[in-house]
């Protein structure tokens, strides 16, 4: 199924591709989206968009990439930072527990709890309420640390735990 007809025939997108492809992938199926859409932005501004490491992030005029991507959909489409800082080796195969908290952040309330809904159908995972969308800022930063230490440590699933608060039920 092409992006365009994915993006017709779901209410919740997400969008998961490098941040050098997120502007031009958002605007090609902008004419799609529907009012009441949900986009999860799993995009993170690694310099690898400017053929940098991976381990470091490039600025955002908009401020991250959650936020860019909400400059460029319909504003009756609610985006939301989530799994950017989970392992895609994780999520790649169901059967896995994801032994990961995942950090969910929108300025819409209902979208933020349709994803963190979504979470709890994966094994292992706990979503929380990381706040309103600018805070996607420094989701974003920590993906470029986990990819430092997944290297560092020679691994591929290095993430999240969060303690003290409970994740949301």
């Amino acid at each position: 199924m092409s992006n365009e007809n994915a993006v017709s025939q779901t209410d919740v997108i997400v969008v998961t591709v490098p941040f050098a492809a997120l502007i031009d992938t958002l605007r090609t199926v902008k004419p799609k989206f529907r009012p009441g859409q949900v986009l999860v932005n799993v995009s993170v501004p690694l310099e690898t968009a400017i053929s940098g490491r991976a381990t470091r992030t490039v600025g955002v005029w908009a401020g991250s990439a959650a936020e860019l991507a909400a400059s460029v959909v319909p504003n009756t489409v609610s985006v939301v930072t989530a799994f950017n800082n989970v392992s895609a080796e994780l999520l790649k195969n169901p059967s896995k527990t994801v032994d990961c908290d995942v950090l969910v952040c929108s300025d819409d309330e209902n979208a933020k709890k349709i994803v963190l809904d979504l979470v709890k159908g994966i094994a292992g995972a706990h979503g929380f309420d990381a706040g309103p969308l600018e805070n996607s800022r420094t989701i974003e930063q920590i993906t470029a640390l986990l990819v430092s230490l997944n290297i560092r440590y020679k691994v591929k699933s290095a993430g999240l735990r969060i303690t003290g608060i409970s994740p949301v039920s």
